[in-house]
């Protein structure tokens, strides 16, 4: 905790989605971003422009005493490195997704936060899309009877992970050596929203496709994963750049009726949310759209909150560990091509 009225974060790596929490940092209240540490010139240059103090390396912001959290958004291969070393520091920690590159790596970083009593939150703000929250509701409500099939996808004939900032590195998220690939980017989150939507049916078993076909070859630029849960449904998660006849976004049958929503290649979420649901007796209705999750600014306010009254985050660390795990499995069932068994006592539920 602090008692400072304004909790100060410093941002390591100021490439594309850093510059983008600055901005949503600038909006929000308690909390506020003051510093960075870029490898780049140019992308320290534009953060000065923009008020931040900069710094070369992280090791010189870790040491400014006057901040109180960090936000990680290099690339995911250095999460766990830039994290830890946050941690150490004394710095409460904010970790763009994924956590890190595999369930392991995040349970140790869990531990450290937990040991020094400092916040450690994950940013999967797509807890609060449109589509997701329109679709939870629908299941929550019943309106599909017992589930049977989700299917969660995104499709288009371009690299979904598209360029990086241009300054420090375009293509780092086609590199297998830097974490790179559609399961780790649009994945993490798409899994992450396919568990938490089954609850409190737990995964039992996982069976996996990840290949680099075109924008890539040491990592997957096409991912498809299948997921068995223990009340019977079936789940599958595609990530596939390599379409030029993208399926819908969501597809989903249950035992009182099926719906599905159209893919935008604007990725826009209301869009995605237009669910048209067929019920037993074949007609045809649209599920009403829910709004209102929380916005990426409101993220921040609940992390700010967090560091100075002890209240939780909105994403709570452990929260994700399920979706590590699941991540792990696809690629070892990949690697190995056969399914690979899931331990269904990290999926309690959420925070």
């Amino acid at each position: 905790m602090t008692s400072k009225s304004v909790v100060k974060v410093g941002i390591v790596g100021f490439g594309r989605i850093g510059a983008e929490h600055a901005a949503w940092l600038a909006n929000a209240k308690g909390i506020s971003a003051a510093a960075t540490a870029d490898a780049t010139p140019a992308r320290r240059a534009m953060a000065e422009s923009r008020g931040l103090h900069v710094y070369d390396n992280p090791q010189q912001l870790l040491a400014d005493p006057n901040l109180d959290a960090v936000l990680i958004s290099t690339p995911t291969s250095m999460h766990f490195d830039h994290a830890m070393a946050a941690l150490a520091a004394g710095k409460h920690v904010m970790v763009e997704k994924p956590m890190t590159l595999d369930l392991p790596s995040s349970q140790k970083l869990l531990a450290e936060a937990q040991r020094r009593e400092l916040v450690l939150s994950v940013f999967h703000n797509r807890r609060w899309d449109t589509d997701y929250l329109t679709l939870s509701a629908a299941v929550a409500a019943g309106k599909f009877g017992r589930l049977i099939n989700v299917e969660s996808r995104l499709g288009q004939w371009s690299s979904c992970v598209g360029p990086a900032a241009k300054e420090y590195r375009p293509g780092w998220r086609n590199e297998g050596s830097f974490g790179g690939g559609g399961l780790y980017d649009w994945g993490s989150h798409f899994i992450d929203q396919l568990w938490r939507l089954l609850l409190p049916a737990k995964p039992v078993r996982v069976f996996a496709q990840l290949r680099g076909n075109v924008w890539t070859k040491d990592c997957d630029d096409f991912a498809r994963v299948l997921i068995d849960f223990d009340n019977g449904c079936t789940g599958l998660l595609e990530i596939n750049t390599t379409t030029r006849s993208p399926l819908p976004r969501w597809h989903v049958d249950g035992t009182d009726g099926s719906a599905q929503s159209p893919f935008s290649l604007s990725f826009d979420t209301k869009a995605w949310a237009q669910f048209e649901f067929t019920g037993q007796d074949e007609l045809k209705s649209r599920l009403p759209v829910v709004a209102g999750g929380l916005a990426e600014t409101q993220i921040w306010e609940r992390f700010g909150e967090a560091i100075v009254n002890g209240k939780p985050p909105a994403v709570p660390a452990e929260s994700v560990l399920p979706t590590m795990a699941l991540l792990d499995a696809a690629r070892e069932s990949s690697n190995k091509g056969a399914t690979v068994e899931i331990d269904s006592a990290l999926f309690r539920g959420p925070p």
